[in-house]
């Protein structure tokens, strides 16, 4: 349960005038681009009845983050992260309304859907270094670790609010209007970034490097960082380890649990209520509790809650485990990010949060395609078995060094 002191400090946060703005306008464009989501992969079957190009379609989403990950972070550190963050909202709000147009006119080919589902992805994986490197500049510092889980609360909560309402579009059978609802949320969420005003004053200008020279830098640094390398060694494990159970639910609440749709919206959202948890509960902690610890401890429940719900065939045990699982990836992933926060020099804020960028959207990817395949040999509880295996070997040896260091 959340404490009232917990509530409070929620509360302190949201009262500030520029994260207060930001929060409304971000949750309003991700309720639209998780409509749009849904929207676009229905829109996908629906042209070809391929699953293949279902793959295809996510693929061109998710892949330019691994690619220009590191140099939207590089950019961010460059120039002006507000008006970075402006333009490409500006251009994602473009993409959605040519969707609009193309759909409404009956013009949509499946073509126009994969590179117009390419330049979003670019588009993307260019906003978000700049989109998680500003946060500190719009929050007191004292409340950055608040600030941090509420947006991870407003995340979750569009991932069900945002399908909600585009299944009910969808069935009213034109689905053009997902993407025009899209198209107005960024423009909402840009008219908020256009009356923004930083509380942090810029940073002092510095000697303007090679662009290449500034990229290597930036990953040169997270590497040399003791905290930073250690935190993002265990991202990676997660990534790889634990967050492909998401992209494999179908499969999981097909062959394992012997369900259909009913059972798989049972285990997604039993995920996002303990995601949404978990959220909260770290917005409202005690500051003075020891993060890395949490983090650690954290990691260790999500290794044994998948270990779990890998092992069962059994709801009843499966349900527990999945809310437990999305506290505990959650309480991981958005501690990981404040303490990246706290521990960057702000130089490198930028680039150092495009290489947790990538490991966030392109470490599931990566980790669903290879327990996909050894599920063709092995079937699909192994390869997640392996993962929770992974994850619990990251945590240790972390919690080794961190014994070490004392």
């Amino acid at each position: 349960m959340i404490q009232s002191t917990g509530l409070t400090k929620i509360a302190e946060t949201l009262r500030s005038p520029n994260y207060g703005s930001y929060v409304v306008g971000n949750g309003i464009s991700l309720i639209g681009t998780w409509m749009q989501r849904i929207a676009v992969g229905w829109l996908a079957w629906e042209l070809t009845g391929s699953p293949l190009w279902l793959g295809i379609i996510a693929f061109a989403d998710l892949f330019p983050t691994v690619l220009i990950g590191p140099i939207g972070g590089t950019v961010a550190d460059r120039h002006n992260r507000l008006r970075l963050m402006q333009i490409t909202q500006g251009l994602s709000c473009l993409q959605a309304t040519l969707l609009f147009a193309l759909t409404m006119t009956g013009q949509i080919t499946i073509l126009y859907l994969v590179w117009l589902s390419l330049f979003l992805g670019i588009v993307s994986a260019l906003n978000q270094p700049a989109r998680l490197a500003l946060i500190p500049s719009l929050i007191e510092p004292h409340n950055l670790n608040s600030a941090i889980g509420i947006n991870s609360v407003i995340f979750n909560l569009a991932r069900f609010i945002g399908p909600a309402i585009a299944g009910v579009i969808i069935a009213s059978g034109n689905v053009s209007w997902v993407f025009a609802l899209n198209a107005i949320s960024f423009t909402f969420f840009l008219a908020i970034l256009l009356r923004l005003q930083l509380t942090i004053p810029p940073m002092p200008p510095r000697k303007r490097k090679r662009f290449i020279v500034d990229l290597m830098e930036g990953i040169a640094y997270a590497i040399r960082d003791k905290t930073i390398s250690v935190l993002l060694f265990l991202m990676i494990a997660i990534g790889l380890g634990a967050r492909p159970l998401v992209e494999l639910l179908p499969g999981l609440a097909s062959a394992v649990f012997g369900g259909g749709p009913g059972t798989l919206a049972l285990l997604t959202s039993t995920f996002g209520v303990g995601a949404i948890v978990g959220g909260l509960w770290l917005a409202g902690r005690d500051q003075k509790r020891d993060l890395s610890g949490i983090v650690i401890a954290a990691s260790f429940i999500v290794a044994s809650a998948l270990a779990v719900f890998v092992s069962t065939s059994s709801l009843w045990v499966a349900v527990p485990s999945a809310a437990i699982l999305g506290l505990a990836m959650v309480t991981t992933g958005a501690g990981i990010q404040t303490l990246l926060q706290l521990n960057v020099d702000g130089n490198m804020r930028g680039r150092v949060l495009s290489l947790y960028g990538l490991i966030i959207r392109g470490g599931p990817a990566i980790g669903a395609l290879s327990m996909g395949w050894l599920a063709e040999f092995y079937g699909l509880r192994w390869p997640l078995a392996g993962g929770a295996v992974l994850v619990a070997f990251a945590a240790l040896v972390i919690t080794m060094r961190k014994r070490k260091a004392q």
